[in-house]
């Protein structure tokens, strides 16, 4: 079975890993999902990633944060889908919690959060979103 959004899928995995209790979990490799496990780490969503090669095969282990034995990421939701991008200005980037979350953003200047893309003044494609 082929897979038809990548994102998404390492997106439920993290969810899934959360509900369970989870410490590191393993997802494909992509350079796309680096750059999203990138900025869920710079603003202290996760712990740590890395790519682990095996043959020519390529993972990238994920290791979850925890917070008094309760997930830091509460809800992570996929927005833009392959079937319906979503697409916004600067100006029109959602505010998340009022500002308590974040939205990933995939912008010309690379993939960042709603709140630097803001200060940049650039918009993009609004990947997922993260409380």
């Amino acid at each position: 079975m082929s897979m038809q959004d990548p994102v998404a899928d390492m997106l439920t995995i993290v969810r899934n890993a959360q509900m369970m209790g989870i410490q590191v979990v393993k997802t494909p490799y992509s350079s796309f999902k680096i750059e999203i496990l990138r900025v869920l780490q710079e603003e202290g969503f996760i712990n740590a990633y890395e790519v682990i090669s095996s043959g020519n095969k390529k993972d990238i282990k994920v290791t979850l944060k925890y917070y008094q034995n309760k997930p830091v990421i509460e809800k992570i939701k996929r927005v833009s889908k392959p079937a319906l991008r979503v697409y916004r200005g600067s100006d029109k980037l959602p505010l998340i919690r009022g500002g308590l979350g974040i939205a990933i953003v995939s912008t010309p200047k690379g993939v960042m959060t709603d709140k630097s893309a803001r200060t940049q003044g650039v918009g993009g494609e609004v990947l997922c979103t993260v409380e």
